[in-house]
């Protein structure tokens, strides 16, 4: 196994455990889902696949035991459970439940068998028994038709499965309801895929190999193949769940960052708005803790900036060149407030507050948060680009 190889297993490794550790508490709270029952199985199952497969794991279980390469099977039967598990999740996901529940007990009975046999069949060929490396193991073995046999029935297993999760996620990732769970199906798709991909590459070896071939410059690729697909399916998987999230997250520092220029310049002139100081300029990028509620808290102290400021506000008038803005559009407001703030600053007379309608100056507290966000965030960034009349 390369370098590559070596890192992208210590990957899905980690990642497969990863994923079970972060959906433990909802299964614990939610234990009688059927659904999320099978996506536990299915993360922890993948990630104990990839383990067992670290050579440092996979010596210490071989001495323990007592058999070179029982790593071999656990690898199998890790994937012919994460298979079943995949089926499971998919049934539940595809179906009304009074169809889920039978169809997905039969498909587990139907898994369970097949992994009795392998086991068996395992341990009848005397693979267990084999002593030379991780990588040439299987190959050694296949020039014995038994071996190769057990080699393909495990391959049909793990490539059936793939093909019913290729044709689902096809046929419903076009009319997912969300982003994130059409993103999912697509990136499970492509996994699985690759992991059909695998199953072909492990075949013809079988098969080359029984024809007297020789089959090890493969080997890289099947490795490759496996886990670029498992990282898919894992992504895939998850991606539901804490994709939304994370966009959000993400929209939300975004709008914290556009939304600093005004709040900077309304802070430095209204300094009693703000709770808390501007934090220091090289350090005005890093996401601050309690991220909504400090996005909040701009958008409050970037409206209170605008009610101290009202007195100083003009009529609509032009840019220093070219035709007056449109009404109420952000550059026209960000135009207001550079003036305003400059009046402020200058000691220019007070002058009677106006009364517009201004959807920046006029706080409406029945519109949604996003709404009143993104509407500053415009402003804001018009404000970073006008220049400062006099």
């Amino acid at each position: 196994m390369g370098a590559v190889n070596t890192f992208l297993v210590h990957l899905c490794a980690g990642a497969g455990l990863a994923a079970f550790l972060y959906r433990l508490p909802e299964l614990v709270r939610r234990w009688v889902d059927p659904t999320l029952r099978a996506l536990g199985v299915y993360f922890l199952a993948t990630g104990l696949c990839f383990l067992v497969n670290v050579a440092w794991m996979r010596s210490a279980i071989a001495d323990l035991l007592g058999y070179p390469e029982i790593t071999t099977v656990m690898t199998h039967a890790a994937v012919v459970v994460f298979s079943a598990a995949q089926q499971v999740v998919l049934i539940h996901w595809s179906r009304p439940p009074e169809e889920a529940g039978p169809s997905a007990r039969r498909r587990i009975l139907a898994f369970q068998s097949v992994l009795l046999v392998l086991v068996c069949m395992y341990f009848l060929v005397d693979l267990h028994q084999l002593r030379v490396s991780a990588d040439g193991t299987l190959l050694h073995g296949m020039r014995e038709v038994e071996n190769a046999a057990y080699m393909l029935l495990y391959l049909a297993v793990c490539a059936g499965g793939q093909v019913d999760v290729l044709r689902t996620c096809r046929r419903y990732a076009g009319i997912a309801h969300s982003r994130a769970l059409r993103m999912g199906l697509v990136a499970v798709g492509v996994g699985a895929a690759s992991l059909l991909s695998y199953c072909a590459i492990r075949g013809f070896q079988v098969v080359g190999t029984q024809l007297g071939w020789d089959m090890s410059p493969l080997e890289p690729f099947y490795w490759t193949f496996a886990c670029v697909g498992s990282l898919l399916e894992l992504f895939g998987l998850t991606v539901p769940s804490w994709g939304p999230a994370t966009r959000l997250w993400w929209a939300n520092y975004r709008s914290y960052l556009r939304l600093y220029p005004l709040w900077r310049a309304i802070y430095l002139e209204i300094p009693t708005v703000a709770l808390e100081p501007p934090p220091p300029t090289g350090l005005r990028w890093m996401p601050p803790v309690r991220l909504e509620y400090k996005l909040y808290r701009r958008v409050i102290e970037i409206l209170d900036g605008c009610v101290e400021l009202r007195p100083y506000l003009t009529d609509r008038f032009c840019g220093p060149r070219g035709p007056a803005v449109t009404e109420d559009s952000p550059v026209d407001e960000a135009l207001h407030l550079h003036r305003a703030l400059h009046e402020r600053a200058t000691g220019a007379p007070i002058r009677l507050p106006r009364d517009d309608g201004s959807p920046l100056l006029t706080v409406n507290r029945e519109a949604a948060f996003a709404e009143e966000v993104a509407w500053l965030v415009q402003v804001s960034t018009a404000f970073a680009r006008v220049r400062r009349i006099p």
